[in-house]
């Protein structure tokens, strides 16, 4: 079965390519593109059950050994970040089709799109499957590549100022990435991720420290932890609704999986993990207070997200199965959630003209569905029970708890705290946007009765719905999810699976 690890990153690449040909036939693109991601989730599906049943799976590009070579490998992390990356791509391919079909394409140009869409699927899933640091710096760098083209896309000033912050903040990490890269190549001679298992722990205690954090520098760029955010709630609200959910949804936990993967295979343990915790507590309560003081429902969740990146960091800091279970299970949770909410604010945009509180109105009223379909997921971003969201932050409070630790104590607070103050802030997005009478200029208000109101896309509001059941499934599936985290982080945290089936080079 090892012939299906480098798939997910292969069709994509392929897809890509047909898509670009096909520039001038907009139907085949979007056929194309949905055929490739329901290909690459069908794949990713199977490498799923596979892993959990086999364990690793590892392919040789080339068949050129380590170091020289470079190792694609499929264990259970990445099979599951596999899993829920493709079924969010692919649910907002759909609704970025509706939306290009409602607005002639004026604001996602189909030529340029779909292609680019693609590679950056592409990039996503060869970070996921990277078994080297540098191949990762590739998958960084492609899907940073394509995510530049997506974030400016319809050519305004705003959002070319904001493709512009991105490209300069993201350049930076990349460069960190890069030097780190020559430290480590430079230090042990190679950069397979299970070669370094061993020599990383030859070297001095201070070597390995500096190393470790330039890589967590780099990434915490990516994953916009605190002090390292600043950026993204100016870049990611500016872009088209299907772009900014994924941006949103996906490349910050791509940051994070990085974090998961370096800490636990190359760096486990040690006095970074307090710094972890330290940062993750003040990613918590900074983004938070960020987004209770916005009054633009964009920007609100922005600021959410980057606030909850800080549950996925605190579970990482703990450095036990229980933190590291609970922080995939939330990683899950957070990808899904957060795409769901960003393409319900592009439905709300579309239908009240604005995403900013003071000019919308009574959406609960004029826009039912919409309601129920920002209603659930808020609740569930919340962490209102039952919903996973309420679950995922239990399991990372509770193993903070068993830490016992000050810090872990702190933190079990300062996560009890963002969980109240992200309950008012989405209570305060219903209340202002859905719950209260519509302003005049709203349709529907009464003193604009006679005018015509925008009707919402079959293809927009469909995958958005979907998204929503599957936010409310991971509720119905927690036991066997959590289960399922819990191997997988006792794996990563014995390192011992990944990097014999690296050395074996075959399914053990």
């Amino acid at each position: 079965m090892t012939w299906l690890v480098p798939l997910p990153v292969v069709v994509p690449l392929l897809g890509a390519a047909m898509t670009l040909m096909m520039s001038r036939a907009p139907r085949v693109q979007r056929l194309v593109s949905m055929t490739v991601l329901g290909l690459t989730l069908a794949v990713s599906g199977a490498l799923l059950v596979t892993t959990a049943v086999k364990g690793p799976l590892v392919v040789a590009v080339g068949a050129w050994p380590a170091p020289l070579g470079i190792v694609l490998v499929a264990d259970q992390l990445a099979a599951l970040m596999l899993v829920v990356s493709t079924t969010m791509t692919l649910c907002v391919l759909i609704y970025s089709i509706g939306q290009g079909l409602a607005d002639g394409a004026s604001q996602a140009p189909v030529s340029v799109f779909h292609p680019t869409y693609l590679i950056l699927t592409a990039g996503v899933t060869n970070a996921f499957l990277s078994g080297d640091l540098f191949n990762l710096y590739v998958g960084f760098e492609i899907l940073l590549a394509a995510s530049y083209v997506l974030l400016t896309l319809g050519g305004t000033e705003n959002r070319i100022r904001a493709g512009t912050t991105y490209v300069v903040v993201s350049l930076l990490s990349s460069v960190v990435f890069l030097i780190a890269i020559g430290l480590v190549y430079s230090a042990t001679g190679t950069l397979n991720l299970a070669q370094l298992v061993e020599r990383l722990d030859m070297l001095p205690q201070g070597l390995r420290l500096t190393l470790q954090g330039m890589l967590l520098l780099a990434f915490g760029i990516k994953a916009a932890v605190f002090p390292l955010s600043a950026w993204l709630p100016d870049s990611y609200p500016t872009a088209i609704a299907p772009v900014t959910a994924v941006f949103a949804g996906l490349l910050t936990k791509i940051g994070v999986y990085a974090i998961i993967r370096t800490e636990t295979l190359l760096f486990p343990g040690g006095r970074v993990a307090t710094i972890l915790m330290v940062v993750a507590l003040f990613t918590l309560l900074v983004g938070i207070l960020g987004a209770v003081a916005q009054s633009d429902i964009k920007r609100l969740l922005s600021f959410t997200l980057i606030s909850h990146i800080g549950y996925m960091v605190f579970g990482v800091g703990l450095g036990s199965v229980a933190g590291l279970s609970g922080a995939i299970f939330y990683v899950v949770h957070h990808i899904m959630i957060q795409t769901t909410l960003f393409l319900v604010v592009g439905l709300i945009e579309r239908y009240g003209g604005s995403t900013s509180l003071n000019r919308l109105g009574g959406l609960a009223r004029l826009a039912p569905l919409l309601a129920v379909l920002f209603f659930v997921p808020a609740l569930n971003l919340a962490g209102i029970p039952p919903f996973s969201g309420f679950l995922g932050k239990v399991a990372l409070l509770e193993a903070g708890v068993v830490d016992g630790g000050l810090i872990a104590w702190t933190m079990v607070a300062g996560g009890a705290i963002t969980s109240l103050l992200t309950l008012y802030a989405t209570a305060k997005v219903w209340n202002l946007a859905f719950w209260r009478a519509p302003p005049p200029r709203m349709p529907g208000a009464a003193s604009d009765a006679g005018a015509s109101t925008p009707v919402l896309p079959v293809m927009m509001m469909a995958p958005t719905l979907v998204l929503v059941v599957v936010g409310v499934g991971l509720t119905l599936v927690a036991g066997p999810l959590f289960d399922f985290s819990a191997d997988a982080a006792t794996d990563l945290l014995s390192r011992t699976p990944y990097v014999e089936a690296v050395e074996r080079g075959v399914t053990p």
